[in-house]
C-alpha cells in the first residue's frame, strides 16, 4: 500500500502557527520526516515552529526549483509508492496554488499517489473572502509587468475584462515596490472600479480595505512598504 504526499500549508508572516494552521495539521507536519521545499532553509525555520517529532537535522528536505525535471520528482516520490508518507510546502501559504509544487502534485496523481491537502492560509482566498467583491468569478494573475507603461497597459485590459465578465483581479507584488503598483492603480483604474488592499494576511500587521478608486484618491495612501499585499479590483 502507498503512503500519501501531504500538502502543508505555511504561515503568511509571523503569527503563532496555532492562529492559522489546525491541530491536526500541525502534528501531521511534525511527524513526516521528509519534505519538498523551494527553500529548505525556510522549510527548516517553518519546522521548527510548529515543532517535530524528530532532530530537524534528521529531517530531509528535497529542493523544488524551475530546473527540477520529472525524473528526479519521480526519485522523490518513490518511497510514498512503497509506503512511506512525505510532505510538501511552499514558501508561504497553501503549496501548488500557485506555486511551483503544481508539477509535484501532477506527478503524484500520474504515479497514482494519494494526495492529501491540509487546511491552512491562502492569501489568494483569504483576500477574495474579506474584499467584498464576486467571489464567484476571479483570476490571480501572479505579477503585473515591471515596466510601468506594461504595466498601466495591462491593468488596464485585465480591468476591461473586469468588466466585460464581473470577475474580480487578483495580483500581487514584490513588497518592496508596493507603494509603486498601487499609485498605478489609482492612475490607471476608473474612478468607479473597487479596489481591495489586503496587507500582511494572518499577522498582527493585517490590514483590509475595499474603496473605490475614486475614495481611494481622497486619502492617504496605506503604508504598504515590505509587507506582502494583495491587491484585488472589480470593475462595473
Amino acid at each position: 500500500m502507498s503512503g500519501s504526499l501531504h500538502l502543508i500549508p505555511v504561515g503568511l508572516g509571523e503569527a503563532a502557527p496555532e492562529s492559522w494552521l489546525p491541530a491536526d495539521a500541525r502534528a501531521r507536519a511534525g511527524s513526516l520526516d521528509t519534505y519538498i521545499a523551494e527553500n529548505a532553509k525556510t522549510a527548516r525555520a517553518f519546522l521548527k515552529l510548529v515543532g517535530t517529532t524528530r532532530p530537524l537535522q534528521e529531517i530531509t528536505i528535497h529542493t523544488l526549483s524551475d530546473k527540477t525535471d520529472a525524473a528526479e520528482i519521480g526519485a522523490w516520490l518513490e518511497p510514498v509508492r512503497r509506503g512511506a508518507d512525505i510532505g510538501l510546502v511552499s514558501e508561504a501559504g497553501c503549496p501548488a496554488v500557485a506555486d511551483p509544487g503544481a508539477k509535484v502534485v501532477d506527478a503524484a496523481h500520474r504515479l497514482g499517489i494519494t494526495v492529501k491537502p491540509w487546511v491552512g492560509p491562502s492569501s489568494i482566498l483569504l483576500g477574495l473572502m474579506a474584499s467584498g467583491l464576486d467571489g464567484q468569478r476571479f483570476a490571480f494573475h501572479g505579477y503585473a509587468p515591471v515596466d510601468a507603461s506594461e504595466r498601466a497597459k495591462q491593468l488596464k485590459a485585465w480591468e476591461q475584462h473586469s468588466a466585460r465578465h464581473n470577475q474580480t483581479q487578483l495580483l500581487i507584488e514584490t513588497p518592496y515596490r508596493n507603494a509603486a503598483m498601487f499609485a498605478t492603480l489609482l492612475a490607471s483604474l476608473k474612478g468607479d472600479t473597487k479596489l481591495c488592499v489586503a496587507r500582511a494576511l494572518t499577522t498582527a500587521d493585517e490590514w483590509i480595505a475595499t474603496r473605490t478608486i475614486a475614495d481611494w484618491k481622497k486619502q492617504p495612501a496605506p503604508q504598504l512598504d515590505k509587507m506582502p499585499t494583495l491587491f484585488l479590483y472589480l470593475a462595473r
